[in-house]
């Protein structure tokens, strides 16, 4: 096998890829009050929002440890891309740093890159499958890596919630922001900045609304759409991934399009009805 590509499970895999040697997901940890669990192939999405919303305290997530990176990295592959969640949200990038560092003084060298996704769920999903789809076509390592790093900087991710509560527990959001949209039943268009952090963009009275300003802004801001594979991920709510995908159709021309539903950490922080699109 000549690459492996490792993610971390904020990263949405398509089911066929799931099943791909190719392929390895590095589990984070979960944890809503006293419950406990890893974001693997176990994780149950209606159990998980339940809990979220019967606890009080904000849910939180736990990187992997550099050592369980190491371990994804011991493969006869002879290139290993790593992709993680934005390291200004998430510790799992500088756990895969160190994991390199570690397999390389215990191993020795090998070529191994860790991309910083500055982004989460079908983000990073994308950025798995440019890896994939440069490998394929031949490209050494070095210009692997170069591509990789390009496409993650002329990537955006966009991403509308129907519920604020994991924002506002976790401080990403105020409470009286967070009361107010609720109140007033304003939804909020939000994007991933360039740093990998989180801006709000606009926003719709009402989901549909919200919706309809998400396709807007993002159609508005691509380049080469023709070119581009959209992303959209939904939290329990695959009604609302279609309509955003109808919305976004009706104004630019894509490659393709792929749906799935969100994993465990992007569960967390999307919410039951959240809507997150990349392309």
């Amino acid at each position: 096998m000549r690459y492996k590509i490792v993610v971390d499970s904020c990263c949405e895999l398509p089911e066929n890829w799931k099943k791909d040697p190719h392929f390895e997901i590095v589990p984070l940890g979960l944890e809503v009050g006293d419950y406990r669990i890893l974001d693997d192939e176990t994780f149950d999405q209606t159990e998980f929002i339940r809990r979220v919303a019967e606890c009080p305290k904000c849910p939180k997530s736990a990187c992997p440890s550099p050592q369980r990176y190491m371990e994804a990295y011991r493969t006869e592959a002879e290139h290993v891309y790593v992709v993680t969640l934005s390291s200004n949200l998430s510790g799992s990038y500088n756990s895969a740093v160190l994991g390199r560092e570690m397999y390389c003084e215990t191993y020795g060298d090998k070529q191994i890159h860790v991309v910083d996704s500055r982004s989460a769920s079908c983000g990073e999903t994308q950025i798995a499958m440019k890896a994939m789809e440069y490998e394929e076509k031949g490209f050494s390592f070095g210009e692997v890596v170069e591509k990789l790093e390009r496409f993650r900087d002329s990537m955006r991710t966009y991403f509308v919630l129907d519920n604020l509560e994991t924002l506002r527990k976790n401080g990403r959001l105020s409470g009286v922001k967070a009361m107010v949209a609720s109140t007033l039943n304003i939804k909020p268009v939000m994007a991933g900045t360039r740093e990998g952090t989180i801006e709000q963009l606009g926003q719709g009275i009402g989901i549909k609304k919200a919706l309809q300003k998400m396709a807007e802004t993002l159609a508005k801001n691509v380049n080469n759409a023709q070119e581009r594979v959209l992303m959209i991920t939904h939290c329990n709510n695959a009604e609302r991934a279609e309509l955003l995908k109808q919305h976004i159709l009706s104004k630019i021309n894509v490659s393709r399009v792929v749906i799935m539903d969100t994993a465990g950490v992007s569960s967390m922080y999307a919410n039951d009805g959240g809507v997150i699109a990349t392309i």
